[in-house]
């Protein structure tokens, strides 16, 4: 994190550090934060002296980190080592101390060149944002992309083999998503068929939130044509689309990435626990909470959000907002405490403007 444009003694934004934390005192754990960041290696005090633009002795530094320790913002993690960052002290560095980039004219043109190619479709633009992310942070980029909401065309179930189908579904803009569920063993061709005649001759320009609950009444009054097996292949498939009224897909891209430095057995298999739980609508409606109260990019360090627990990791996801100025999803990435956030926080905030646009 190149950040020595900016005085270490440069004032804190107003109310983001407490009164115990002077000039000084900042001036040395953003070093240390920024060192931690850089080498993911503890820091000493004689470093800190040579590398301060401050006339302090190493002693001095030894007794200004002992305080950041008793508050709990530093760690050393062997008994003769330097110190570390917890993750309360990141949250006060992201929060008071952190000088924020700015992205170049020509890395915009290249974020929005990647993701307005003409001639693809939505998922694959969507993919394309998560690998674009992952690229550019070194970690791994997600995207959570809206439900289907608006008027429907088309639907259809094809066979997929034993047990399963896939749905597809047209909107009236063309935009075509597919979904597979599972179906009872043995299911006749014909019950697809008459489950995807049923709910076409109800589409009329509905959306599938509408189209579920007209389809519901008419099950629950028993006015349907449709026998058992098409009527819960209806019910399978719609309840795939409308996701308990939120939801979508989450695209994940890079999880190598968040695998590249672990050597602690403890922390891969908490990390290939996250894998699981980002395969979840649980996962996906958590998202959406985290960033639906924030008006832009959110920061969660360590387990702050309660999903990643104690795993060392961190994420930085932004609202996806439609012209409408409604939120239509999520994107951000997820990768070590120690990532680089006055380069990814600009990077996260601007792709989410363009994948937005792109959604409203």
């Amino acid at each position: 994190m190149d950040q020595k444009s900016a005085s270490p003694l440069t004032p804190p934004r107003s109310g983001a550090l407490p009164p115990s934390i002077d000039a000084r005192s900042a001036a040395i754990l953003r070093e240390i934060v920024e060192q931690y960041v850089a080498t993911g290696e503890p820091v000493g005090s004689r470093t800190l002296s040579r590398r301060l633009p401050l006339a302090l002795s190493p002693a001095t530094i030894r007794n200004v980190m002992a305080d950041l320790t008793d508050q709990g913002l530093l760690y050393a993690p062997h008994t003769s080592a330097g110190r570390l960052p917890t993750d309360r002290g990141l949250r006060l560095f992201v929060d008071g101390l952190l000088q924020f980039g700015d992205l170049s004219e020509e890395e915009r043109e290249t974020i929005g060149a990647a993701l307005h190619a003409s001639g693809r479709s939505l998922e694959t633009t969507l993919a394309e944002a998560g690998s674009l992310l992952s690229g550019l942070s070194a970690a791994a980029g997600l995207v959570l992309a809206p439900k289907t909401e608006g008027p429907l065309r088309h639907i259809e179930f094809v066979p997929l083999g034993t047990g399963r189908a896939l749905v597809v579904i047209v909107n009236a803009d063309g935009q075509v998503e597919n979904r597979v569920i599972d179906i009872p063993a043995g299911l006749p061709p014909s019950a697809l068929q008459q489950a995807s005649n049923y709910l076409n001759a109800r589409l009329a320009g509905r959306s599938v939130e509408e189209v579920r609950r007209v389809v519901s009444e008419e099950i629950a009054a028993d006015r349907t044509e449709l026998d058992l097996l098409a009527a819960q292949i209806v019910a399978t498939g719609l309840a795939t689309w409308t996701g308990e009224g939120r939801g979508g897909s989450l695209i994940v891209r890079g999880q190598a990435r968040l695998l590249a430095d672990v050597t602690e057995i403890e922390r891969l298999a908490t990390i290939q626990a996250l894998f699981e739980r980002l395969e979840t609508q649980e996962t996906m409606l958590k998202l959406l909470e985290l960033v639906e109260v924030s008006e832009g990019v959110r920061i969660f360090i360590g387990a702050e959000n309660g999903l990643f627990d104690a795993s060392g990791l961190s994420m930085i996801v932004a609202p996806a907002r439609n012209t409408a100025d409604r939120i239509v999803g999520a994107i951000g990435v997820i990768g070590p405490a120690r990532i680089n956030y006055a380069r990814i926080i600009p990077v996260v905030d601007y792709t989410a403007r363009v994948i937005g646009s792109l959604l409203g």
